[in-house]
């Protein structure tokens, strides 16, 4: 997995009701990477975003050549990719090379001078759909299971475009980004993979509470 651009913004007031961080710019350089946040960058909403559990959101750019494809579906403009289309979706780090189903909860990386460990899937937000004008794009998301991706920082350091993620331990092998989306999406969620997924210790804050709430209904 290749770094192919970094993005950062700080919230903006699109609208008086509107204050997001969607909007990001294109970095050029190497840019320090704290435990919450790249320089530059700030989430505007920290009670679903950011924080050390989302501290990076990562996003295939292969993904974006069928959202490209999607805009024409039914020749119907669907939403509007615009080219480049690096941080379209708000990500951090638009990558290469790894999607949701080659990654897992609990990879550990090596990227540029820093170490980074996966921590959750996206859950794509009102946001998306607002930027895009299009109310359905959240539910495409979730149904494509194109989601991208969150990391949290365990040592700090200096990114920047190009760098190569190196993958250095892998705990969960039974939970990709794939797997939990799954589940996290499923009518029915088995107790069985509840309690598996539960026993990843570097799940997010926010997915082990959902889950948590999923498998007391099973008492």
């Amino acid at each position: 997995m290749r770094i192919e651009s970094i993005q950062v913004g700080k919230p903006k007031s699109i609208a008086p009701d509107w204050t997001t961080s969607i909007y990001k710019s294109p970095v050029v350089g190497q840019v320090f990477l704290s435990k919450y946040n790249l320089d530059g960058d700030k989430q505007a909403d920290l009670s679903v975003h950011g924080g050390l559990d989302k501290a990076v959101n990562v996003y295939p750019l292969e993904h974006y050549h069928y959202w490209n494809q999607r805009a024409g579906f039914l020749l119907r403009k669907r939403i509007d990719v615009p080219s480049p289309c690096n941080g379209s979706f708000g990500e951090n780090f638009t990558v290469s090379g790894l999607f949701e189903d080659d990654v897992c909860i609990g990879d550990i990386y090596q990227v540029g001078s820093c170490v980074v460990e996966v921590s959750q899937p996206r859950q794509p937000c009102w946001k998306l759909a607002r930027k895009f004008n299009q109310a359905k794009l959240p539910f495409w998301i979730q149904q494509t299971g194109k989601t991208g991706w969150y990391l949290r920082v365990l040592q700090e350091g200096k990114v920047q475009s190009s760098d190569i993620f190196t993958l250095s331990e892998r705990v969960n092998p039974s939970w990709s980004i794939t797997q939990a989306n799954q589940l996290m999406y499923a009518p029915e969620r088995p107790k069985h993979s509840l309690i598996s997924i539960l026993e990843c210790k570097q799940l997010s804050t926010s997915w082990r509470q959902t889950f948590e709430k999923h498998l007391n209904k099973h008492s």
